[in-house]
């Protein structure tokens, strides 16, 4: 029997709780968001970047659909506060929002709302607004969101604030889908 100089470093370093892992955004390089993602899939770090899909055209005329990030120079990233040298380290990662002590913690419902949207409308990156009036949707799969209420060519929008990164992206609704925050009016187009 061979006795061996390794020791079992699992015995003494407690498992990471997953309760005290919290969203952060992480400002990257422009129009590199995807290979950001790829360096944190290999490191096995848990992240998200929200993707919508457009139709390009080049000058010799070809079409193509390609996948955009939602919110350019940013990706979510679910981390402890032991992780944030992990996360610095990939390349073209400039720094994690928040103050120089503490990033700012994104709410899990917040991502959990996004990636439902996400998943049943066509979503587009929206510059970000404060002011507007303030809407709740009241039927089907985005039942409860709220954001502010926009008119645009194609009908109306519902404009959502990430708030952490003073982004924001519109998502298409129906009128009929709307009430007020303030009280129980709907809209109409």
């Amino acid at each position: 029997m061979q006795l061996s100089n390794e020791i079992d470093v699992s015995l003494r370093i407690p498992p990471v709780s997953s309760d005290s892992r919290v969203w952060v955004a992480v400002y990257a390089a422009s129009n590199h968001e995807k290979r950001v993602s790829q360096h944190f899939r290999a490191r096995e770090i848990e992240f998200f970047l929200p993707l919508y899909s457009v139709t390009k055209r080049w000058k010799n005329r070809t079409t193509a659909k390609v996948e955009l990030p939602l919110f350019p120079g940013y990706v979510f990233v679910r981390i402890d506060s032991t992780e944030r040298a992990r996360v610095m380290e990939v390349p073209m990662v400039y720094s994690i929002v928040g103050s120089r002590r503490e990033p700012t913690a994104i709410p899990d419902a917040e991502i959990e709302r996004l990636r439902a949207v996400l998943q049943v409308r066509q979503a587009h990156p929206f510059p970000y607004v404060k002011v507007g009036h303030r809407v709740r949707v009241r039927s089907g799969a985005l039942a409860g969101l709220e954001g502010i209420v926009v008119r645009t060519y194609g009908g109306l929008n519902v404009v959502l604030n990430v708030d952490t990164i003073q982004k924001s992206v519109a998502v298409h609704v129906e009128a009929g889908e709307l009430e007020s925050c303030t009280g129980g009016l709907t809209f109409s187009v």
